[in-house]
């Protein structure tokens, strides 16, 4: 439980300034922008330096995005899962707004569900941005709410309240880490009624130039890792963890036109218990339209 938490504040570190020698000469007053001069210029956020995420919500800011992600599960006793969500993103200021319509399938022997899940309105923002006198430290910290709203499907029933916070970090020219952390809350009748949920996940990348790399119609190659956990907090089991692993690979293709390409594969596998139960391994697809 409490290894999420370190990790996460272990990434707020370069966010401090109080612990940061000489910040007062790395943040030049030309460079500060937003309510009390809390955004920087020089910041990484919305610069496209952040690979999409797989399993983890996202955090960068998107200025028109459209996104297709298809996932499948497979666990024990022939049971097995899918998802196909369509996601639009758009941005006013250094505010990204989100819509996410999803439609699951769960399946095992004798029985079957199927249905639209829960439509998913979000927003987030930065509230504060950190870059050292060299740039080679880059940081956003952020605030963002998510609201589902059920469609009374057989697997949607409940509303859910997600607030979160996130922070962005960027090491050098190659290295990055995402950081998101939510407190899920679901509302309405049945046995999920009332559940309340701590989220967290992490997203490790590594950014791979055309220059470095010179695969045909590549721009940007990233190698991902990521940790997509959470752990109950009340009702029969609290503290009950889930904790899922994938590792994937993110394209960011030479556009045609005004539209870019991102398109993605992941391989998804569980860490702890929780997550083993209900699935043994999975994988994900992900087309990303960027226009």
């Amino acid at each position: 439980m409490l290894r999420p938490f370190i990790l996460f504040f272990l990434s707020l570190f370069c966010a401090v300034p109080a612990v940061r020698a000489g910040l007062s000469d790395s943040t030049l007053p030309e460079t500060r922008y937003g309510w009390f001069d809390l955004l920087d210029h020089r910041s990484s956020y919305g610069q496209d330096l952040f690979p999409e995420t797989f399993l983890v919500g996202d955090s960068d800011l998107e200025t028109d995005e459209f996104r297709l992600d298809w996932q499948h599960t497979h666990g024990t006793n022939h049971q097995s899962s899918e998802q196909v969500k369509v996601e639009l993103e758009k941005s006013f200021g250094v505010v990204t707004f989100e819509l996410e319509v999803p439609f699951e399938r769960e399946a095992a022997p004798g029985q079957s569900l199927e249905g639209m899940a829960n439509i998913n309105l979000g927003a987030r923002c930065p509230i504060y941005e950190w870059v050292s006198k060299d740039g080679w430290i880059n940081t956003t910290l952020g605030t963002g709410l998510e609201l589902g709203i059920p469609t009374n499907s057989s697997v949607s029933k409940n509303s859910e309240l997600v607030p979160k916070i996130f922070n962005d970090l960027m090491l050098g020219k190659h290295f990055t880490l995402q950081t998101v952390l939510g407190y899920s809350m679901l509302y309405g009748g049945g046995a999920d009624g009332g559940l309340q949920t701590f989220e967290y996940g992490f997203v490790f990348g590594y950014t791979i130039s055309h220059n470095e790399l010179g695969l045909p119609g590549v721009m940007k190659l990233t190698p991902v890792f990521e940790l997509n956990g959470q752990t109950q907090i009340n009702k029969e089991s609290p503290g009950r963890n889930s904790l899922t692993g994938d590792i994937g690979l993110r394209f960011n293709l030479k556009p045609i036109g005004p539209i870019q390409l991102r398109p993605g594969i992941a391989f998804v596998f569980p860490i702890d218990n929780g997550a083993r139960e209900p699935m043994h391994w999975g994988f994900v697809a992900s087309l990303v339209f960027e226009y």
